[in-house]
């Protein structure tokens, strides 16, 4: 099955099983703005659990903060957004869409990595184990070609993006023959740029009114309250500052779900340390962040670091975390050494001394700072795809089965009686009473056991407990693993202590130390 028909199907699971609904659907829905559901919520959740608790509760020197959405509107100025927070916009004369000119390009990169690859797995079905790769690709000719043609079209596009160099864009769009995909023609505009940044107005009166911004980013909050932190909670350097929040980009080319939205949540922390020593922890959190990732185990291949050729004006170094998703490897998170830009910019435009004094060597400094910051819904979105899974169970029976990591499910355990008569229905809520507590549990009564298990299956729920005629005379169950479909019989008294360390954070946690 082509991976975007895979894509289509997990969009369709997701507001099937009440993951993520189209905000506003009954109005005919808003273009990139999602809600999410009942259960989407819960996975949601669970990954921003699972993300502060490795900050907060593993790293004594990391603490938290929830700052405001609304700042003061010099913050933006300071930080840089209101004069270089832009994308480069091109516009198809035919079909009226917008795009972005760097996505366009990356597109055609991609385009060419895939000719590639089609024909490294062409050669590779062909000569089977005796297949060299490496050899393959330098010295086929089909493959140089292409990669001759991918590496000038990266250089000039690397170069374009310095700037950026809007006409230099433009010409690498006409040069590579790029076409609109919905008109299908090369009638473009210019590139312009535009900011990203959504303004509104605080104020009683349209006269007396201040010109305010949504947080295009919710570092800006930590940055701000820095000072604050550092000498109410006494904090030595090194030290973090962590937040979640949410955070808003008028995006105009969204896609892909909700991997790029209007309105989005960050997980970020601000890690601020001696000058002469951020490479050594930008070193540090890129590989402790992996290691956060591979800890849910959803295939280490599926991950990799993508260095940028491009840094940002605030940035020494900086690297993203992508994701094998349907659609290909994708940024989930970014960890970034922005020097001592940000406190310095906030120093300068509020005019306020932010300086930190270090009693080691009785000298005053500004500090550095190494960024992670990951996208809560891309994360979701991660997981989703890895977990989505079709399965032949024989005999022309199959199934659909979110395999998602036990910690993060929203549901951890669905207590079912096996019919809804008898007593059972009496004996499951008690149950799922005693269990509830510990991890999120359900009841449910309606229809076979059959159809509950594959609706179990569908929204992740790792263990299924069966309540029958022998549980009332020997309080033993059917405890059913979602992954395996196996079943053992068990004591009540022992599902707590079966389930609740395979469910917990903590069970994630401990494969950090």
């Amino acid at each position: 099955m082509a991976q975007e028909d895979v894509f289509k199907k997990i969009v369709s699971h997701c507001k099937e099983y009440g993951f993520v609904f189209p905000s506003s659907e009954i109005y005919d829905g808003l273009a990139a703005v999602y809600d999410y559901g009942q259960n989407g919520v819960e996975l949601k959740n669970n990954i921003k659990e699972y993300w502060w608790k490795s900050m907060v509760l593993l790293h004594s020197n990391i603490v938290g903060i929830d700052a405001s959405i609304f700042m003061h509107p010099t913050v933006w100025k300071a930080s840089g957004h209101v004069d270089a927070f832009n994308d480069p916009l091109i516009d198809n004369r035919d079909s009226k869409k917008r795009y972005r000119a760097d996505v366009l390009i990356e597109d055609q990169i991609a385009k060419y990595d895939e000719k590639i690859q089609k024909e490294v797995a062409k050669a590779s079905k062909k000569f089977g184990e005796a297949f060299d790769e490496v050899k393959f690709r330098e010295t086929n000719p089909r493959v140089l070609e292409h990669q001759q043609k991918r590496d000038a079209l990266h250089a000039r596009y690397t170069q374009a993006m310095q700037g950026p160099d809007l006409e230099g864009l433009k010409q690498i769009i006409l040069d590579e023959g790029i076409a609109d995909p919905i008109s299908g023609t090369k009638n473009w505009t210019d590139v312009r740029q535009f900011n990203l940044m959504f303004s509104t107005e605080v104020g009683s009166t349209a006269d007396g009114a201040s010109r305010i911004y949504l947080r295009p980013e919710t570092a800006q909050g930590i940055f701000v309250n820095y000072l604050n932190v550092q000498k109410t909670g006494r904090m030595k350097l090194p030290f973090g500052i962590a937040q979640i929040g949410k955070a808003f980009r008028n995006e105009i080319v969204a896609r892909q779900f909700v991997f790029r939205m209007r309105e989005f949540e960050q997980m970020e922390m601000q890690f601020f340390c001696k000058p002469g020593t951020e490479m050594e922890w930008f070193e540090y959190w890129k590989q402790h962040r992996m290691a956060w990732h591979k800890a849910l185990g959803m295939g280490n291949d599926n991950y990799r670091f993508h260095d940028h050729e491009k840094l940002a004006h605030y940035a020494n170094a900086a690297t993203d975390i992508e994701f094998n998703m349907p659609f290909g490897f994708k940024e989930v998170e970014g960890i970034h050494s922005r020097t001592n830009y940000d406190l310095s910019q906030h120093e300068k435009f509020s005019g306020r001394q932010i300086k930190y004094f270090d009693p080691d060597t009785n000298e005053s400094y500004t500090p550095f700072d190494v960024e992670t910051s990951i996208g809560v819904d891309r994360m979701f979105l991660s997981v989703m795809c890895h977990s989505y899974t079709e399965e032949d169970l024989g005999n022309g029976s199959s199934r659909v089965v979110l395999r998602l990591p036990e910690a993060l499910a929203p549901v951890k355990c669905a207590v079912l009686p096996l019919v809804n008569k008898d007593g059972l229905p009496e004996k499951a809520q008690e149950i799922a009473d005693q269990l509830k507590f510990h991890f999120n549990t359900h009841i449910e009564v309606k229809d076979s056991i059959g159809k509950r298990y594959r609706r179990q299956d569908a929204i992740g729920t790792p263990f299924c407990v069966t309540v029958d005629g022998d549980t009332l005379k020997d309080n033993r169950v059917t405890l059913r693993s979602r992954d395996t479909m196996e079943q053992e019989r068990v004591d009540v008294s022992s599902l707590r202590s079966i389930i609740e360390d395979r469910v917990s954070i903590t069970s994630l946690l401990k494969k950090l130390q």
